[in-house]
């Protein structure tokens, strides 16, 4: 294979491990309020959970659009990340170790077979049957998970592909509440029950509840619709807990696909809330402990008052991609009731994570999926499809280019087919930014790379519905991004964008500037840059009469304006008519495949310019 991933052997080359991989991660002595010998094995024990989550398909630390080893440092993280289930499990390994005898569980709370080029190719390219193993059942059976919650990208492929998953697992993907809409039953295992030995020959039962995201019946409705339903975690918690400890339950963990804060990116459109963990933990008695997943947080310890018993309840998000460990620990005490019945009570508890940037990955984990591996690099760089032209954003930040016009293009196509109701009456807009200048199509065969360089961001696509006022607006804002100058030029692209800002103080980034473009009719529009920043917007119109305040229309973002990111004026706010969750990446390469060719004259115009006054203005280099 010629590409740039490490060589089989340097790949599984051993590292740290026991006491010295953990002291590397950041592990620290627990304190948990209370004293603990795990030396002297009496009538107090220590359940030790062990947590990865959001992992989406990611077992190396690996760039597949970079073709290259993943690195995110920056000015505000000098020392990158490691990401990958390979790294992690060196971790969970070393912690067994160090904890050998006692009881452990692992978990993880959701988001595996999506995510990265090895997670698309083994669902889509060449799908997982009875002869392919999918690469993250091969890596997690390695690791040796007790349960896994089932995340909302899960349902993305399709329930088929999601059951060849599940069967494909030596441990069960737990959804109590992802119930079959006629019996209102589980359609997936709601929870275990695990009984460890423990000292002086007692036994401590620990139960595991798995709650994924309300969010599936909006985000993947094609896939989910008539099939099962999505009910709230706190509803089916409070059937569910109480059962488990019928069953006699000493701890209740909860592994739950869905953020600490409560929050939803959908608004009031479903009855109960995305991000919920929270209100588990404070509205559900005899909960013990939380893995938290789906907010790609990092929350080493984070503690919950229950309302009913007042217990404080823990609760962790290891991150995401692998990128930590959490290390939950629940110490419990022996005690005997008046009819000398033996009951384990919570005494303390605590958290922390463990980062995966100080290990080498397992030599078992990283050599099971090598094979795998070395075919999807091969893929991601091999053609999808023919460009007619070449095209470039090198100069996206003050022109309209076609390839800028390639994004807007799908992303507003593909909300327009997803819309329902009033909406789908609404003409569609989308906004696109040059994220790499550098990005490219050549003329002839286009790979997945090329593709994916064009969009870096692991963004999701939304539909948010706007008004003429609200397009101008955003307009103005983005304008922003252009420094004042006096006359037509010409200028360097340097002496007209970046401008310094008060929220920009280095000057504002190319990924601020947004253009906006119609799908069935153009959106047109000058930007005076001669103006001040505030009233640069002129000629506004859709398709060729003037953009009224009260007009409506749908706009394609991505899930970072729409969450604020940048901030946008209007589009947080706005409500939101279409959600799948769709990476827009993925899109675009999907796009491709599916039709093989790339022809501007499809999609491209020259919607925007940049003027003085009412004249053009000249940018040279």
């Amino acid at each position: 294979m010629s590409h740039a991933m490490p060589s089989r052997r340097a790949v599984i080359a051993g590292g740290l491990t026991g006491g010295a991989a953990l002291a590397a991660a950041g592990f620290t002595t627990p304190s948990y309020g209370v004293e603990f010998d795990p030396r002297r094995p009496g009538n107090r024990v220590r359940l030790t959970v062990l947590g990865t989550t959001d992992l989406h398909g990611n077992v190396y630390n690996w760039d597949y659009y970079k073709n290259q080893e993943f690195d995110n440092h920056s000015g505000t993280k000098p020392v990158s990340d490691a990401i990958g289930l390979a790294r992690a499990a060196t971790l969970i390994k070393a912690m067994r170790k160090e904890r050998k005898g006692e009881p452990i569980l692992t978990l993880d709370a959701g988001d595996t077979i999506q995510g990265t080029p090895l997670a698309y190719y083994y669902a889509k390219i060449d799908p997982i049957d009875r002869d392919t193993v999918h690469p993250m059942a091969r890596a997690m059976n390695l690791v040796g998970y007790d349960a896994a919650a089932l995340g909302n990208h899960e349902f993305n492929y399709g329930i088929p592909i999601l059951r060849t998953f599940e069967d494909q697992l030596d441990f069960p993907l737990l959804g109590a509440n992802a119930v079959d809409p006629a019996t209102k039953r589980p359609a997936f295992k709601p929870y275990i029950i695990r009984t460890f030995p423990v000292a002086h020959g007692r036994r401590l039962k620990v139960g595991v509840l798995g709650l994924t995201n309300p969010g599936i019946a909006i985000w993947d409705k094609a896939n989910v619709e008539g099939r099962m339903e999505f009910p709230g975690l706190v509803e089916q918690a409070k059937k569910f807990v109480p059962e488990m400890k019928k069953k006699g339950c000493d701890l209740i963990i909860v592994s739950a696909h869905s953020g600490p804060n409560t929050s939803s990116s959908y608004g009031d459109a479903l009855p109960y809330p995305e991000n919920a963990s929270s209100l588990v933990a404070e509205q559900v008695p005899h909960v013990d402990a939380i893995l938290v997943g789906h907010a790609h947080l990092e929350v080493p310890q984070m503690f919950v008052r229950n309302k009913r018993t007042g217990q404080q309840v823990l609760l962790c998000e290891p991150a995401y991609w692998g990128m930590r460990v959490a290390l939950m620990d629940l110490v419990v005490q022996a005690m005997w009731t008046r009819h000398g019945d033996l009951k384990w009570v919570l005494v303390g508890s605590g958290s922390q994570v463990l980062n995966s940037n100080t290990v080498d990955p397992d030599p078992k984990v990283a050599a099971a999926v090598q094979e795998q591996h070395d075919t999807v690099v091969d893929y991601v760089n091999s053609p999808v499809g023919t460009s007619t032209e070449a095209m470039s954003a090198a100069r996206a930040v003050v022109e309209d280019v076609p390839i800028i016009d390639f994004v807007n293009y799908v992303q507003a196509d593909a909300v327009k087919a997803g819309l329902s109701g009033e909406a789908a009456t609404l003409p569609v807009l989308s906004i696109a930014a040059p994220f790499n200048r550098q990005a490219s199509f050549p003329s002839g065969q286009v790979t997945v790379r090329d593709v994916a360089g064009l969009y870096i961001y692991d963004n999701t696509l939304l539909g948010v519905q706007v008004s003429g006022a609200d397009v101008r607006a955003y307009l103005e804002y983005s304008a922003r991004y252009f420094k004042k100058v006096s006359g037509t030029g010409p200028f360097t692209m340097a002496q007209v964008t970046n401008a310094v800002t008060p929220t920009a103080p280095n000057g504002t980034p190319d990924y601020n500037f947004d253009s906006v473009a119609g799908l069935d009719a153009p959106l047109t529009y000058d930007i005076d840059i001669a103006a001040d920043p505030g009233s640069r917007i002129k000629n506004l119109a859709y398709d060729g009469a003037p953009v009224t305040d009260g007009q409506q229309f749908v706009m394609a973002v991505n899930n970072y304006r729409q969450s604020g990111g940048g901030g946008f004026p209007a589009v947080s706010t706005a409500p939101v008519v279409y959600n799948r969750q769709n990476e827009i990446r993925q899109l675009l390469i999907d796009w491709v495949t599916a039709h093989g060719t790339i022809d501007p004259a499809q999609f491209a115009s020259v919607d925007w310019q940049l003027v003085s006054g009412d004249q053009p203005v000249t940018i040279t280099s």
